[in-house]
């Protein structure tokens, strides 16, 4: 799910790059939500402000 995420937003980020006037506050958006999906699901972030379940 990720990776289809970041390939969508690389591909709108190629579309707006390649307008006659492009948006440099949408692309740094963009990266920056690509940034966050990075950190989020592959540095396991969500796991830092989980209990530890010791069995």
């Amino acid at each position: 799910i990720v990776f289809i995420g970041l390939m969508v937003l690389t591909a709108v980020e190629f579309v707006i790059a390649n307008l006659p006037n492009p948006s440099a506050v949408l692309l740094i958006i963009i990266g920056l939500i690509k940034a966050a999906l990075i950190v989020y699901f592959f540095m396991h972030v969500y796991r830092l402000w989980r209990e530890e379940k010791h069995g």
